[in-house]
């Protein structure tokens, strides 16, 4: 059984997409959800961090691990991912030159699509009060651009992000592209990018994945003022913790 600590955003359900295609290959496959509700703070709790020392999520917990001995975990999406298709032998290849490709997909992901997605996303949402952010939206804008540029001229003589084989390179980059009309794009722009996203939306396994976690919310309708500011510093606002004494 792998416990995976999910809350329903880009980063988590690059896991439960990989999850959900496992279990429609192997049955016998088991996971459970633990909530990690990242607008109230459970980030923060120290028995999360034990398992995800950057209080971030996604996390698992796995209590049957490769080699067996005890239960091991992992934080990081990209490295959740890897592991479990290892773990499991699906959406990994083994032959070395494919391997890589899928990883160094791994990688770009995690370095460039994620992050520069979120920032962009963040500098759209900030309201006037916050000062001019012209610069930061028109920055994060331009990568946004650029980066479904490099998947679209990636697939266009190819099926999927690695090569002809559906692997964990596209799971990882598929869940930020629900955004993209938020984003101010076009998909119609990409239409190499286009046709492997409309691929992917058809496979049953994504779409269970891209499901998980559906009932899971946070209202802050009845929020005071000093709450709403409670939580928007956890999620934008933070600073180094102190480490602990020894």
């Amino acid at each position: 059984m792998i416990d995976l600590h999910f809350w329903p955003t880009p980063n988590s359900l690059k896991v439960s997409i990989l999850f959900e295609e496992i279990k429609l290959l192997d049955p016998s496959f088991e996971y459970q959800i633990v909530p990690c509700s990242i607008g109230t703070g459970d980030q923060f709790k120290e028995e999360f961090i034990k398992i995800s020392p950057n209080n971030r999520m996604p996390a698992i917990v796995d209590h049957d691990p490769m080699g067996g001995g005890a239960p091991i975990s992992i934080f990081e999406s990209g490295a959740i991912m890897m592991y479990v298709a290892e773990k499991t032998g699906h959406f990994w290849p083994q032959e070395t030159a494919m391997r890589y490709e899928v990883c160094q997909w791994i990688m770009w992901q995690m370095a460039n699509q994620g992050p520069k997605f979120g920032e962009a996303g963040h500098y759209r949402r900030l309201d006037e009060s916050k000062g001019d952010q012209s610069y930061a939206k028109r920055r994060y804008g331009d990568e946004v651009n650029r980066i479904y540029g490099v998947i679209n001229n990636r697939v266009y003589d190819r099926q999927y992000l690695a090569g002809d084989e559906y692997t964990i390179a596209d799971m990882i980059a598929y869940p930020w592209g629900k955004y993209m009309d938020t984003q101010g794009e076009d998909i119609n722009d990409f239409k190499y990018y286009k046709r492997w996203w409309d691929e992917l939306s058809e496979r049953p396994g994504l779409i269970a994945g891209m499901a998980v976690g559906e009932d899971m919310t946070v209202d802050i309708s009845d929020f005071t003022d000093e709450q709403l500011k409670e939580m928007v510093g956890r999620m934008f606002n933070q600073r180094a913790r102190p480490a602990p004494e020894s």
